[in-house]
């Protein structure tokens, strides 16, 4: 009978242990696994790092069923981390997408028993080119971990179905796996923020990758007075940029002060056009450099309590960034 046509209630106490348990097994599975690599394991992924850093081509992941679905995870991974890689399925293999994988390329070969039928005809292909290939397998006297040249041996944990049977924490162990992998490689490579703002241009992570230098306001958009403008011009210039601020520089440019519209609310009780812009600025105002990223900036803004942010190199000031700016290209 499908699952679906039960019509018991759930329990709630009774879900929210089974969540407990599932978490509980699983964490045992990562300690282990923790475990393994202060161990026997170290070598054996240090020798798997050595082999993915050093070939010209691409990293090959192939595996069948749960294995394939973290196998297409990880290689999406190592792909937007600076390490090129895909996934090819044993089955597409057998009937042609062997042409796919070049003699310098690496495999990485996912199977928990590691006695999956369908990676059989890969494995060959790997042998016969002399392609490296990586078992990730909890069996070290399987099939696959004894066609390979490093093996990375899973601890047997129990899996969190309670009859044993749905793969959980194995599938788990074996993302944790591909994640250290892709992690030690992006290490290894010297793989920055930069690279990473490449592989990623579009979403919110893009967006937070960006840096002010790209979304600021310069040149005529920035708000902008010299030393000495009187209050109503600056009033004017204010109002017409919009972004509730204006800058105020010197004779040479330097940046001198700003006024801001809490400023103005803090002199209501002056007559404002008597006034220059320093009588009322706030001097040495809080200043941002081009290379900052979006991410930092709006931690910055809500930080400090305020709408916009002066980016400048020095006492020179290059735009201004808006926190409407930041909120328009994603960033949260």
């Amino acid at each position: 009978m499908h699952a679906g046509t039960l019509k018991t209630r759930p329990d709630r106490q009774a879900s929210i242990a089974s969540a407990l348990r599932t978490v509980a097994t699983e964490r045992a599975g990562i300690e282990a696994l923790t475990d393994e690599l202060g161990n026997g394991l170290a070598e054996a992924f240090a020798d798997a790092v050595d082999i993915l850093a050093g070939i010209r081509g691409r990293v090959i992941i192939t595996g069948v069923g749960k294995s394939g679905h973290i196998g297409s995870k990880i290689a999406a991974t190592l792909a937007s981390t600076g390490t090129p890689a895909f996934f090819v399925h044993p089955s597409e293999a057998n009937h042609g997408d062997l042409g796919m994988i070049a003699r310098d390329d690496a495999i990485v070969a996912i199977s928990w028993s590691g006695e999956t039928a369908e990676l059989k005809g890969i494995v060959g292909y790997a042998r016969r080119f002399a392609i490296p290939l990586i078992a990730l397998t909890s069996r070290e006297t399987s099939a696959l971990a004894r066609e390979a040249n490093v093996v990375l041996k899973l601890p047997r944990a129990d899996e969190a179905c309670p009859h044993g049977l749905a793969p959980t924490t194995s599938t788990l162990l074996q993302l944790v796996m591909g994640d250290a992998l892709a992690i030690a490689l992006l290490e290894a490579r010297g793989f920055t923020p930069e690279h990473f703002r490449t592989f990623h241009p579009g979403g919110q992570l893009g967006a937070n990758l960006m840096r002010v230098s790209d979304i600021m306001h310069s040149g005529d958009e920035m708000p902008i007075v010299p030393l000495g403008t009187g209050m109503p011009d600056a009033i004017i210039e204010l109002s017409r940029k919009r972004f509730g601020c204006v800058c105020v520089v010197d004779s040479e440019g330097r940046l001198a002060g700003i006024v801001t519209d809490g400023d103005l609310a803090r002199n209501l009780h002056r007559n404002l056009g008597d006034l220059a812009v320093e009588d009322v600025m706030t001097r040495a105002p809080k200043t941002v450099g081009p290379q900052l990223m979006a991410s930092a900036a709006i931690g910055f803004l809500n930080d400090n309590n305020i709408g916009a942010l002066i980016v400048a190199e020095g006492d020179q000031p290059l735009g201004i960034v808006h926190f409407h700016d930041l909120l328009r290209i994603g960033v949260i």
